[in-house]
């Protein structure tokens, strides 16, 4: 399943690449998110590999995150993979106007079992409410200092 989700920031390119390329804000926009460990690699960089565990009550999830470019202020991509799926995610930025930063992240999911298959067939929708909310969780993190954690 492929699609592509877009939203306008409303603050500088520079503020938001410096709030986006930071493990400890990772926290204030990805909701769930409890620990995060660096596993390999330089961290931030190319080929840097990192365990982020998740805790949304009675269901846990371990993503380990491979970054497969690095390019900011303009790009960083990643494969995300954990039990049943894995998750290959492109984001862009560009700046539109002196206060205002375009982010377009394109997903695709590749389910790895049966089980993945039928939910990525029954419940696209679900995955792209979850791209989208954290999308919009991180804008009103740069643009208000709205924070997630602990929420």
């Amino acid at each position: 399943m492929k699609y592509t989700t877009e939203i306008i920031i409303e603050k500088p390119l520079e503020e938001v690449i410096k709030k986006m390329d930071s493990v400890d804000n990772m926290k204030h926009w990805q909701e769930g998110l409890a620990s995060t460990e660096h596993i390999s690699g330089t961290p931030g960089e190319f080929g840097a590999k990192m365990k982020l565990n998740y805790d949304f009550g009675k269901r846990k999830m371990e993503l380990i995150e491979t970054i497969t470019k690095q390019n900011f202020p303009n790009e960083f991509h990643a494969t995300y993979t954990t039990k049943g799926v894995r998750n290959i995610q492109q984001n862009y930025f560009e700046q539109i106007a002196d206060n205002q930063t375009k982010w377009i992240c394109k997903n695709e999911f590749e389910p790895t079992n049966f089980m993945m298959n039928a939910m990525l067939f029954l419940m696209p929708s679900a995955f792209k409410k979850q791209t989208k909310k954290y999308m919009t969780n991180f804008k009103n993190f740069v643009e208000n200092g709205t924070s997630v954690y602990n929420a």
